[in-house]
């Protein structure tokens, strides 16, 4: 199995920055592309961005040219860097790894609030 573990989310005032985290542990070799999605109050879950294995990346045209996703696979970590947040941003962070045959795995999320 694979576990992951999100960080850094919190409050941040519209036009600031944060940087969320993902840790992957247990059978990370199974691990081929991972994303971000969130969930809003009162919204189903939305995708954010995904990166390959490779380092190819995709977006959703809300976080376009404001979030930045990468990965550091010495370190087994997923980031999301979050520039220029508005409100509407305000959701449950969730990282998920693609694992293959084994499926997907997600993590529990972290809460990100941004303040008008």
């Amino acid at each position: 199995q694979v576990q992951l573990v999100e960080s850094g989310g919190g409050l941040v005032q519209a036009g600031g920055s944060l940087r969320l985290s993902c840790a992957a542990s247990g059978k990370i070799d199974r691990i081929n592309s991972m994303g971000w999605y969130r969930q809003g109050p009162g919204k189903q879950r939305q995708f954010v961005a995904t990166i390959s294995s490779g380092g190819v990346t995709n977006y959703a045209d809300s976080v376009k040219g404001r979030f930045t996703i990468s990965r550091d696979n010495a370190k087994n970590t997923l980031y999301l860097q979050m520039n220029s947040a508005k409100p509407e941003d305000t959701a449950v962070y969730v990282c998920n790894a693609y694992l293959g045959i084994w499926g997907l795995a997600w993590g529990q999320g972290t809460q990100v609030t941004v303040s008008s």
